[in-house]
């Protein structure tokens, strides 16, 4: 690819899709508000605005399902930029072919809850159909690839198939049958409406719906995601309204007083951060950024309340900017979840038109908007400081820190980051006040929280419970254990989590608890596994996941995940290397130098689940 200004231009067709993201006056792809100073940049033919480089991308892979060499001279042309530099954003992100490739194209899950679901032979019916992951079809409108977790765990399999064109389509399929795959498949690359049913209209996996204890739940699958009208007769924007009647110091207060600790692993007091950016006010602006890019194979929680509750989210931003004074949010989704994204750009252009966006929101001197990006394909962009990154057109790579993002973070400016059900609880502690909220759970883990049960439950879904409860009591709400009925080991938070065993089972479900045993609650998840798994497969595809996510900019992470791999595989395949536990003592220390040396949490929590499971069971 010639990476250099060329004479090389895309037809007319794909410079509309450029143009219709850099060129309207007032509005972006997503439905959101620009800044003033774009029609000034409107006016002229090069447009410098980096941000919006991601839009573009998408923009033209949507279009006609590749990203050409003349749409990046065009790019470079229009947004002042060496078209290496649009190279190296674009090849970052597993979502966009730099090769041309057929129009329809199928994204096939075969992470570790599909795999138990029965993903392999998915795949391998896709393969006899249509060929090998990655090549076209024989009539070479239609091809099929791999993916990793598509956070639709509940439902297993999974499979996102999306269609370029002048009307770009995604559908996602969960369970997805390899006959409704393909008659998809067929549909859409013959311009065809499929009859065959998509999981948009389906209610999601909710199984204590209608319980009145349920709080960051409980109006998922009650009411209307998409009617502004019915979240406010549920009592939305309730909250916001107290909040800016009790001003932005005493929210903070509150916050504080509330003990929340934030709900995407790392678990650091939120409202220190308000606080943090708050105490700027002289470093204007503040951004507040809802981290949606929940990436973590097994987790779908933040899913859940962006499908069903989206104007809930946006509320809760809207209380986190009024409290730390800022200006501009962005919510930075995975680009996996189309029909989020879909609800959240529906939700934010509702609630600007009745006021609660913009200027002057409830008749007060607080003005605040929001933009929605969507993410491409990059596990590593759910760390807050490669979010920042892909935001402002860049490759997602982490950031040295400190500084950190209450100092220096979006567009090097103090910066609050909470993913969504963080933000979600906000409107409980506003509603009950902060001393209520922290009475709720245990002294040190305060407040509801929500948990991914899948694998083999009976009934999967997301279930919410007061920090406490047991890991024994989680699973028998879901109704046990599912396929065999009897239990090898529980995944707890995630790829990055820990393996627990069956007579760990009345471990409180706590940040301090599952500390004391060597695990973490991390994001939510609890994936059961009975007995008829082969864990030695499970843990390589672990070790898969993490070599092909790491970003490569820090030498630990990018070359011990690598080794990390290899050494399972010879362990798996008994070829050691040496004598005894040789292999084992390797990647404990290949385990040890990433977490002390890796830039961040990728590197640093690679090996966790590993080697949890290798010291548990005596699989080698």
């Amino acid at each position: 690819m010639d990476l250099h200004h060329t004479d090389d231009q895309p037809p007319e067709s794909e410079k509309k899709a450029i143009d219709v993201v850099l060129a309207p006056p007032n509005s972006g792809w997503d439905g959101s508000t620009r800044d003033v100073d774009l029609d000034r940049h409107v006016a002229a033919r090069v447009f410098p605005r980096r941000d919006l480089l991601l839009p573009v991308l998408h923009s033209i892979q949507s279009r006609i399902g590749w990203i050409s060499p003349g749409a990046i001279n065009y790019i470079a042309v229009r947004m002042n930029l060496p078209p290496a530099e649009i190279y190296g954003v674009a090849s970052f992100y597993s979502m966009f072919s730099l090769l041309p490739r057929p129009l329809v194209v199928a994204h096939v899950c075969d992470d570790i809850a599909c795999l138990t679901h029965g993903a392999a032979q998915l795949c391998s019916t896709l393969e006899n159909t249509l060929g090998k992951a990655g090549s076209a079809s024989a009539d070479g409108k239609m091809t099929w690839v791999r993916s990793p977790c598509l956070g639709l765990c509940e439902r297993a399999p999974a499979a996102l198939v999306s269609a370029a064109g002048e009307a770009p389509k995604e559908r996602v399929l969960a369970p997805a049958l390899a006959d409704s795959v393909l008659e998809i498949m067929k549909d859409l690359s013959q311009g065809k409406r499929s009859a065959e049913p998509d999981t948009a209209s389906e209610k999601p996996e909710i199984p204590q719906a209608g319980s009145l204890t349920l709080r960051l739940l409980q109006r998922v699958g009650q009411i209307d995601p998409t009617s502004f009208e019915e979240y406010r007769g549920a009592g939305g924007y309730t909250a916001l309204t107290r909040a800016i009647a009790m001003g932005p110091e005493a929210v903070v207060r509150e916050v504080i007083e509330s003990r929340l600790l934030g709900r995407g692993g790392a678990a650091f007091p939120a409202g220190k951060k308000w606080e943090a950016v708050r105490r700027q006010c002289d470093r204007r602006p503040h951004y507040v950024v809802c981290n949606a890019d929940e990436s973590e194979p097994g987790t779908f929680k933040d899913r859940i309340l962006m499908e069903g509750d989206p104007f809930a989210v946006l509320e809760g931003m809207t209380i986190a900017a009024f409290g730390a004074c800022a200006e501009k949010g962005y919510i930075y989704i995975r680009g996996e979840y189309p029909i989020a994204a879909e609800r959240l750009s529906h939700a934010i252009e509702s609630v600007r038109n009745h006021g609660m966006l913009g200027k002057n929101i409830l008749g007060s001197e607080f003005c605040f908007d929001v933009e929605l990006r969507r993410g491409a394909g990059a596990y590593i962009c759910g760390e807050e400081t490669a979010l920042f990154n892909s935001i402002e057109g860049y490759r997602g790579e982490p950031r040295n820190k400190p500084p950190f993002p209450t100092e220096a973070g979006l567009f090097r400016k103090p910066t609050v980051v909470n993913n969504v059900e963080t933000l979600v609880n906000i409107l409980e502690i506003m509603l009950k006040g902060g001393a209520a909220y922290a009475k709720i759970g245990t002294a040190n883990s305060c407040g509801h929280r929500l948990f991914c049960v899948s694998g083999h439950a009976v009934h999967p879904g997301v279930y919410e419970f007061p920090f406490g409860v047991s890991l024994r009591y989680a699973i028998e709400a879901a109704g046990g254990v599912g396929g065999t009925g009897k239990l090898q080991a529980v995944l707890l938070g995630g790829a990055a989590g820990s393996f627990l065993s069956p007579n760990e089972l009345d471990t409180p479900l706590t940040f301090e608890d599952t500390r004391a045993i060597g695990a973490t609650l991390g994001s939510g998840v609890i994936m059961l596994f009975d007995d008829s798994v082969d864990l030695r497969q499970i843990l390589l595809r672990i070790a898969e996941f993490f070599r092909e996510e790491t970003c490569g900019q820090c030498v630990p992470c990018r070359v011990g995940v690598t080794r990390q791999k290899e050494t399972l595989e010879r362990m798996i395949e008994g070829k050691p290397s040496g004598r005894g536990g040789q292999e084992i003592r390797l990647l404990q220390e290949m385990a040890q130098a990433m977490r002390d040396a890796s830039i961040c949490g990728l590197g640093q929590t690679a090996s966790s689940a590993i080697l949890s499971a290798v010291e548990r069971w005596s699989f080698f």
